[in-house]
C-alpha cells in the first residue's frame, strides 16, 4: 500500500479526530482509522442503542480517548449483517487499498457482520495480514491482542442472524397468507406510497404489460412481441429497475440488457399477478447464508385472489395462454421428428460432448432407424471427434432392463450389494490403517500440548531458561504443525454411513416402482445422473457392421443418482434382432 502525506490536514467541525481530505499526515506510528457503521432494518425498529448516530458517538469518543484519527466513515443503513456485498463495506475495502488508513474500527463485532465465518476471516485474518488493526469497541476486540472470547462472540452473532431470519420468515408467511405483497413489485406495478404491502399500477409500465397481453391474445408469439418492443426502444423490466426503481451493485446493473427477451415476455404472460391476485412463495433461499434461490412446487405457492387492481381481464389472460401454447411447436405430431429423452444426460466418452438424436433410412426400406450420435466430428473443428453412435432403441432397452433388475432386488440382495461396495471402498482407501495412524497422530498432538504447557510453567517457576524454552517450544511447534497436516490428510470420513445413506436414498426411489414397461424422460432423470457412450467393438475382421441387425458390443457407462456406477464391466452386449424397440414418451422440452 502506498501512503500519501499531507503536511497540513484540515479538520471537520468540532471533532479534532476527523480528517476530511483522506490524506495521511506525517508518520505511520500514528493511528488513522476508517470507521464503519451498519444498521439492519430489523434493528432500526427496536431501539436507539444500535442506531447509526449512536454508533458514531461511541466510535468518535473512543478515538478521542485513544489518539486515533478518523479519516473517513462508511455507512450501510438497512443492510443485513449476513451480506458482505454491502455497498458501504465494499467501498471501505476499496479505500483500504490506498494505504491511507491503518485501523478499521466499529462499535462492536456484529457491526462488521453476523456471519461467523466471514466476520472471523476479516477480523482475524484479512486485516492482520494486510497490517490493518481492527477494533470492535463494545466487545473489547483488538486484532493486536489475544482475543480468547472472539470465537464465542462470532458464534453468538450468527445465532442472532439465524434467529432473526427465522422470525422474518414467520412474519412474511403471515403477510403472504393475508395477501400482502411482501416482495419486489413485478413489472407493471409499484408499491402503494402509503402502504408498502399493496400493489398499484405503475403508470409508466402498466400500459406495456397490457399491450403484451393484448398482442398475445391476438395471436402474436412471444418472440414477435419481444422483437417489436426492442425495435421501439421500450425499456425491459430489469433495465427499468436499474434505471428508475431499485439499487443494484455495479455487477448486477451490468447484467441489465436493453433488448427484450422472449422468455421475459413469457414470464409476464404466465404471471397471475396481473389478474389482481397475489402469488408469493414461488422461490426460497437454500439457507440463511446463501443468496441462491430454488423454485418451490406450484402446489406450495401462496395465492390470494383479488388483492390489488388487475391489469388484464380473465378472458384476455386465458386467450394469451392458449395462443402461447399453440405457438410452442408440438413435435410429437410430426412423424419425421424424433425427440431424445437423453438431453443433458448422454455424452460421448471420447470427447465429452452431448449426444444428439439422429435418424437414417436403410436402402430399400421405409422404416427410419434412430440413433444417439456425437456431432462434434466436423473437420473444421480444432479437435474433431471420430464420433460414437448407438441405436436409440438399444440404449433404452439396456437402461430399462438394468433398472428393472435393481427394482426387483430383495432387501437381502440390496444389503449384500451395499456390503460389497463398502468392502471395496475400504480396500481402496486403506481405511483401517488410516484410522490407526490418525489416532496415533492425535494422541501425539495431545502429548505435545501438555509438554508445551509444562515447559511454560517450568519457565515461570525458574526451572528452565528462556533460551531453552524457546528452542524446545519451537521444535515442538514444528512437529505439531507436521502432525496437524498429517491429521488433515488422514481424517477421511468413514465411508460406511455415507455409502449406506446413498443406497437407501436410491432404493427409496426404486421402491416407488414395481416394473418399468417403457423408459420415459421422467423415469430416466429420476434414476440416472449421466451416461457415457463409447465406441462399438466390431466383429473381428470387419470394418463395419456385417448386417443391419447383427449383434454387437459397445462401451456403455451408466452413473445412477446417489450411487454412481454399479456395473464393473462397461462393455455391453447388444442384439437388436431380439429386442423390441422401446418407444420413450416425447416432450417438447427435450433437446434434439
Amino acid at each position: 500500500m502506498q501512503t500519501r502525506i499531507a503536511p497540513n490536514p484540515t479538520h471537520r467541525g468540532a471533532n479534532p479526530s476527523y480528517i476530511d481530505d483522506g490524506y495521511v499526515p506525517y508518520g505511520r506510528s500514528q493511528l488513522f482509522a476508517y470507521a464503519y457503521y451498519r444498521l439492519s432494518r430489523e434493528e432500526a425498529q427496536k431501539s436507539e442503542s444500535t442506531s447509526i448516530s449512536n454508533q458514531k458517538k461511541i466510535v468518535e469518543n473512543y478515538c478521542k480517548q485513544h489518539g486515533i484519527t478518523i479519516l473517513k466513515f462508511f455507512v450501510d443503513d438497512g443492510w443485513s449483517g449476513g451480506n458482505f456485498e454491502r455497498p458501504g463495506f465494499q467501498e471501505m475495502m476499496r479505500a483500504l487499498e490506498t494505504g491511507n488508513a491503518n485501523v478499521v474500527i466499529t462499535k462492536d463485532l456484529s457491526r462488521l457482520g453476523r456471519d461467523m465465518r466471514e466476520s472471523s476471516y476479516y477480523a482475524e485474518q484479512f486485516f492482520p495480514e494486510n497490517q490493518i488493526r481492527y477494533i470492535a469497541i463494545a466487545d473489547g476486540f483488538d486484532s493486536e491482542t489475544e482475543n480468547v472470547m472472539a470465537p464465542f462472540q462470532f458464534a453468538m452473532n450468527e445465532v442472532y442472524l439465524r434467529d432473526g431470519s427465522r422470525k422474518i420468515k414467520e412474519v412474511l408467511k403471515m403477510k403472504r397468507q393475508r395477501g400482502e405483497y411482501c416482495a419486489c413489485p413485478p413489472y407493471g406495478y409499484k408499491k402503494h406510497p402509503q402502504n408498502k404491502d399493496i400493489l398499484v399500477p405503475d403508470e409508466e409500465t402498466a400500459p406495456i404489460v397490457q399491450r403484451i397481453f393484448k398482442s398475445a391474445a391476438a395471436g402474436d408469439s412471444s418472440v414477435k412481441i419481444a422483437m417489436t418492443l426492442s425495435a421501439e426502444g421500450v425499456i425491459p423490466p430489469l433495465k427499468y429497475r436499474v434505471m428508475y426503481r431499485d439499487t443494484f451493485t455495479p455487477e448486477g446493473a451490468a447484467r441489465a440488457s436493453d433488448i427484450w427477451n422472449h422468455t421475459t415476455v413469457k414470464r409476464i404472460l404466465k404471471n397471475r399477478v396481473y389478474l389482481g391476485h397475489t402469488v408469493l412463495g414461488k422461490t426460497k433461499k437454500v439457507s440463511v447464508k446463501s443468496k441462491k434461490k430454488v423454485p418451490v412446487p406450484e402446489q406450495d405457492w401462496i395465492i390470494t385472489e383479488a388483492t390489488h387492481e388487475a391489469l388484464v381481464d380473465l378472458s384476455t389472460f386465458e386467450k394469451a395462454q392458449i395462443n402461447m401454447s399453440k405457438a410452442s411447436k408440438d413435435y410429437r405430431q410430426y412423424e419425421h421428428v424424433r425427440k431424445s429423452i437423453f438431453g443433458g444426460i448422454a455424452y460421448c466418452s471420447k470427447c465429452g460432448h452431448a449426444l444428439c438424436s439422429s435418424g437414417t433410412v436403410h436402402k430399400g426400406e421405409r422404416e427410419k432407424y434412430w440413433f444417439l450420435s456425437c456431432n462434434h466430428t466436423r473437420k473444421d473443428l480444432a479437435d474433431p471427434c471420430t464420433g460414437v453412435s448407438i441405436r436409440y432403441a438399444d440404449i433404452c432397452e439396456i437402461i430399462r432392463n438394468d433398472l428393472n433388475s435393481l427394482i426387483s432386488l430383495s432387501d437381502e440382495e440390496i444389503n449384500t450389494l451395499v456390503q460389497s461396495v463398502i468392502e471395496a471402498q475400504n480396500a481402496k482407501l486403506n481405511f483401517t490403517d488410516k484410522k490407526v495412524q490418525l489416532e496415533k497422530a492425535r494422541n501425539r498432538l495431545k502429548v505435545i500440548d501438555r509438554m508445551v504447557s509444562k515447559m511454560y510453567m517450568d519457565n515461570a517457576e525458574g526451572k528452565i531458561s528462556d533460551d531453552r524454552l524457546n528452542r524446545v517450544v519451537a521444535d515442538l511447534e514444528k512437529e505439531a504443525s507436521t502432525l496437524e497436516t498429517k491429521i488433515m490428510e488422514l481424517d477421511v470420513e468413514d465411508p460406511v454411513d455415507e455409502i449406506q445413506e446413498k443406497y437407501e436414498r436410491f432404493f427409496a426411489l426404486a421402491n416407488q416402482y414395481t416394473y418399468i414397461d417403457t423408459l420415459d424422460r421422467d423415469t430416466l432423470i429420476t434414476f440416472v445422473e449421466r451416461i457415457e457412450v463409447g465406441e462399438k467393438i466390431l466383429p473381428e475382421g470387419f470394418a463395419k457392421m456385417p448386417r443391419k441387425n447383427a449383434p454387437y458390443q459397445q462401451s456403455l457407462r451408466i452413473f445412477y443418482k446417489f450411487i454412481g456406477e454399479i456395473v464393473s464391466e462397461p462393455i455391453r452386449e447388444f442384439d437388436p434382432s431380439s429386442t423390441k424397440p422401446a418407444e420413450p414418451e416425447l416432450s417438447e422440452e427435450f433437446t434434439m
